[in-house]
């Protein structure tokens, strides 16, 4: 394994920057950097799904006025209601009619802990699977993914993370070439893909040879995996605008029905969105809906929160199922922690790592199930704790990735996806 001390090495800190300002001032385009290739390596195990839409609840998403509502404890459920759903033997609150239909299609991990409270170390943790160092950034989930999977469509690239804002997990000591591409706005499509206004096919070929006659001369004299990165990308990036691909970012292309189906919102319109990239083969495709810091006036915050929820997960999962892609597209809903089952005094609830709920749906995994337990108010575990790593295992399981794999860092420090986490038996 120490053949590959060297594989993964860091770019400097500036490529970004430094290529979306040399594509829009040499080529009159702006693209940002995506995802240029994968590593290949031997899977551990059957791949159960080909791709991920990860759905991530920023501000930590309150489990009791959700999908794990205790209502016989009434001090602890407060003014939160709960209905059936497909499923035998689960409820869910009553804001989520839509998702309460769908829940045959889903696993309730009920019994998720995490060593991190509060938001920023919790969201890097959930992300990396690693607690935030001063020294090193962490690659991201789709970034490990990105690495460790064969890219499915070679002119898109393997993660995308939309309405990411700027809490976007990028390669961290991996090349930049495995980091996400970031869209803002779902509805706006891939910005800057095309021909700036005013330069034609026949200047933007005159532009692109001179870059290449710059190029070959640049190469010829200093040829190394960096330089040769910056190729690369522009290849890529000049690929993507002349694919059909490119459509696959734009959701206005599908119907005014579908649309609203989704909602309104940037988090349902973003759901859309991930559907169309996963149709179109891209691996890790992540959706952000946040706000859920609801220390204060939970009870009038989260139903809001949770109509956008379940508009874009319901139709997303009815959509997936409907088209014959759930079987091998894995849904997961993140938080990055709990809510307190104790209310506080503006009516709130506070941070709680030690006891929350997440969902996993389609992709091989059994629906319809709740796994782990807590105790009658959910102050505690009562069977199968799940870690952070072991969630986040179960997804690379799901993709039949070596999530034991060692990848080295720079500095020489082996790292793997899964940091030590085991599968969870839900498939």
């Amino acid at each position: 394994m120490r053949t590959h001390r060297h594989l993964l090495q860091a770019d400097e800190p500036t490529r970004r920057e430094f290529l979306t300002r040399a594509a829009r001032t040499l080529l009159g385009v702006s693209i940002l950097p995506m995802s240029l290739g994968a590593v290949r390596a031997e899977a551990t195990a059957k791949a159960t799904a080909k791709r991920v839409i990860y759905l991530f609840m920023t501000g930590g998403m309150s489990q009791l006025d959700t999908f794990s509502p205790k209502p016989e404890a009434r001090d602890v459920q407060g003014s939160t209601t709960v209905i059936p759903t497909s499923a035998d033997g689960i409820r869910i609150a009553s804001s989520l009619p839509r998702l309460a239909k769908q829940m045959h299609h889903v696993a309730v991990i009920e019994s998720m802990n995490s060593n991190q409270g509060a938001h920023e170390q919790g969201v890097y943790y959930l992300h990396t699977n690693y607690t935030m160092r001063g020294t090193i950034q962490h690659p991201g989930l789709g970034s490990w993914i990105s690495c460790l999977a064969e890219k499915a469509n070679p002119t898109l690239p393997s993660s995308v993370v939309i309405n990411g804002g700027s809490r976007i997990f990028g390669a961290g000591y991996m090349e930049s070439k495995f980091a996400p591409l970031p869209i803002g706005n779902p509805s706006a499509g891939l910005r800057n893909s095309r021909l700036a206004h005013g330069v034609t096919e026949p200047v933007f070929q005159r532009r692109l040879d001179l870059a290449q006659t710059m190029n070959t001369s640049f190469l010829s004299r200093i040829d190394n995996k960096k330089t040769r990165s910056y190729r690369d990308v522009y290849d890529e990036a000049l690929a993507l605008m002349k694919s059909e691909d490119l459509k696959a970012f734009d959701i206005t292309e599908e119907s005014s029905a579908t649309r609203e189906s989704y909602g309104d919102s940037a988090f349902g319109q973003g759901c859309l969105l991930a559907r169309r990239l996963a149709e179109h083969a891209v691996r890790f495709i992540e959706v952000d809906l946040g706000n859920w810091d609801t220390h204060q006036d939970n009870f009038n915050r989260v139903p809001d929160l949770a109509a956008d929820l379940d508009q874009g997960m319901g139709a997303l999962l009815g959509d997936l199922a409907t088209r014959g892609m759930l079987e091998d597209t894995l849904v997961v809903l993140a938080t990055e922690f709990g809510r307190t089952p104790d209310i506080n005094g503006g009516d709130g609830r506070d941070h709680y790592p030690k006891a929350f709920t997440c969902l996993m749906a389609g992709g091989g995994v059994k629906g319809g199930q709740v796994y782990g337990k807590t105790d009658a108010e959910g102050r505690e575990i009562a069977e199968n704790k799940v870690e952070v790593p072991d969630f986040n295992a179960t997804i690379g399981h799901a993709l039949g990735l070596p999530v034991a794999q060692e990848i080295f860092a720079p500095n020489g420090r082996p790292f793997t996806m899964a940091n030590k986490g085991t599968p969870i038996a839900i498939f």
